[in-house]
């Protein structure tokens, strides 16, 4: 008898009342996505996820089970018969294995999902920990402050016997929330964007903007890796590259320096509305923090919006600029961010911009070049690239919009 068996634990979905199957389903098909390749079954009982090894490396499957959106938490466990001699038996074998020493102190914790299990619960913690008592030396029991839990959890086919618990992700399954386009410049927030919009089960297709020649192919290139590092959340992502020199230079000429950053972010905004559109998308995230820089203000917030009717979702609102970077560092995006490559936002870039824009004068300013037409051909010439977390390297979409 061994660990055979992961136990998954569901924690928010257990809230979701009728449609609680539903996310239950996407969470089992998610795992069963991440764990391709690997000789495992997936399958679900009430408020659990199941997972059997069939002698799969388990440290493997461990490591990409935390990146899975909707696991709560997850434990190695061992699976026994419903009788209490089996169970006993499976207890003594969880608390002794090397993963858990070393171990002087203990407590047994039994539910009974399964009433018809003869036993009650708290006679089901006696009888067990007797046993290990009986069959082991120089452990005791403490009910306050163990050094491991034993926990049981008698269910209708069998009995799960776990020892530790490994925190998952937290969140909810990817695609239970829709669609999102995620606007990734390339810097450390967006991509920190992405993660947090996906970890509400939201799915995200990424937008970039490039303006060859004055943004090189490196730039490309690294935006492209910060895609890669974020499929390990997802399994595959889109990312749409969008050629953007002809509108930058047309509103480097034709704008005044002080609304140049307004009116770009206003035209970006344009072209992801209608790229949303095409790809039923059904709102756009950002890397925005309130404050953090001059197109970043509630002013500017209104005067760039103004040019949508999606939602404008920004996970980073009020994150100050070290919480941001700690979570890219935890998710592994922040290395790659920092590389010093410039992206189209930091070319062109006016030392004087508006703070505190305003709509009538946007309007003025766009009204001096045609900019309907140059939207247009953005997203008629956007190249689409779909990469996956699997693949060795990205697989190109063979068509445009």
């Amino acid at each position: 008898m061994k660990y055979d068996h992961i136990l998954v634990r569901i924690g928010e979905l257990a809230l979701k009342g009728k449609n609680r199957k539903v996310f239950e389903r996407a969470l089992a098909s998610n795992i069963n996505v991440v764990l391709k390749g690997y000789d495992i079954k997936v399958h679900s009982t009430f408020g659990r996820i199941m997972i059997e090894l069939n002698d799969s490396r388990e440290d493997d499957i461990i490591e990409k089970l935390k990146n899975v959106f909707g696991i709560h938490s997850f434990s190695l466990a061992l699976k026994a018969e419903n009788e209490l001699e089996e169970i006993q038996k499976g207890a003594l074998i969880a608390l002794t294995d090397s993963r858990n020493q070393p171990v002087r102190t203990f407590k047994v914790t039994a539910k009974r999902p399964n009433k018809n299990f003869p036993i009650g619960s708290q006679e089901l913690n006696h009888l067990v920990g007797g046993y290990i008592l009986k069959n082991t030396e120089n452990i005791t029991v403490d009910v306050h402050n163990p050094d491991v839990e034993v926990r049981v959890e008698v269910r209708e086919k069998a009995t799960y016997i776990t020892c530790g618990n490994i925190s998952g992700a937290g969140g909810l399954p990817v695609g239970t929330g829709g669609k999102v386009m995620l606007m990734l410049s390339g810097g450390i927030d967006s991509p920190v964007a992405g993660y947090l919009t996906m970890k509400r089960g939201v799915r995200i297709n990424a937008i970039h903007f490039h303006s060859p020649p004055y943004t090189n192919e490196r730039a490309k290139q690294k935006v492209k890796d910060l895609v890669k590092i974020l499929t390990k959340y997802c399994g595959t992502i889109q990312l749409h590259l969008v050629p953007f020199t002809e509108m930058q230079t047309t509103i480097h000429e034709k704008v005044p320096s002080d609304y140049a950053m307004t009116i770009m972010r206003r035209m970006m905004l344009r072209i992801s509305e209608k790229i949303a559109n095409k790809q039923n998308a059904l709102a756009i995230t950002t890397g925005e923090s309130l404050g953090q820089v001059a197109s970043q203000t509630l002013h500017s917030m209104n005067t760039i919006n103004e040019v949508t009717n999606l939602p404008i979702l920004r996970p980073l609102v009020t994150m100050d600029k070290l919480e941001v970077i700690e979570v890219a560092r935890n998710i592994g995006t922040y290395e790659t961010s920092i590389l010093p490559f410039e992206d189209c936002c930091t070319i062109f870039l006016p030392s004087n911009s508006k703070t505190r824009p305003r709509k009538e004068l946007a309007h003025k300013f766009e009204a001096n070049f045609d900019f309907v037409s140059l939207v247009e051909k953005a997203v008629t010439e956007t190249e689409i690239v779909t990469i996956r977390h699997q693949a060795k390297k990205e697989e190109s979409v063979d068509k445009l919009f």
